[in-house]
């Protein structure tokens, strides 16, 4: 009877070992699976949220409606859209806790970085409003988007681009950008 009290009190510490080690072993793996997350991968289940974004002059909020590899397109309450280059990102509200896989949007979404989504900006034709980092606010007409900066024809929101509404084309560093309102 002695024998068997004492192998089962040395079952059930074995036991315990086993369950505490792979406690350990989960909290570690989560922790190393965490640090492998960039912004980009959180951003992917929030499609559709509400959020809160703090951008390098502000604060801004929207629906998130679209993303790229280092871009987000927020819809806003009145119908604007709001492109925001993720480097400018200085805090998000509303995400929640879900994540996508790492590197899981694939090697064609990988590729359509800011660079991109101003282009499509370009094409439209369509009146934007540039807010830069330093609160300074300039609206136009994209002419023209190159690697690291874009060309912006000045003229009013409400104007056409016109030879005569263009007051100047001022290049504008994607550096500079905090985001940018169509719409």
């Amino acid at each position: 009877m002695r024998w068997k009290t004492l192998f089962d009190d040395l079952e059930g510490q074995w036991e315990a070992a086993e369950a505490a080690a792979l406690v350990g072993e989960v909290s570690d793996r989560t922790r190393r699976e965490q640090a492998l997350l960039r912004l980009v991968d959180r951003l992917g289940p929030a499609l559709g949220a509400a959020l809160t974004v703090t951008v390098r002059g502000g604060v801004v909020r929207g629906r998130l409606v679209d993303q790229g590899s280092d871009w987000l397109l927020l819809e806003e309450a009145g119908g604007h859209e709001l492109l925001v280059p993720i480097s400018g990102v200085l805090g998000l509200v509303g995400l929640g806790a879900r994540s996508a896989s790492p590197e899981a949007e694939g090697p064609v979404a990988k590729r359509l970085g800011l660079g991109w989504a101003l282009r499509g900006l370009a094409r439209s034709r369509a009146g934007v409003a540039l807010h830069l980092v330093d609160g300074a606010i300039v609206t136009g007409t994209l002419d023209r988007v190159g690697a690291d900066h874009l060309d912006l024809a000045e003229h009013g929101l409400a104007e056409a681009r016109r030879a005569a509404a263009v007051r100047q084309v001022r290049l504008v560093p994607l550096a500079a950008l905090s985001h940018v309102r169509s719409g």
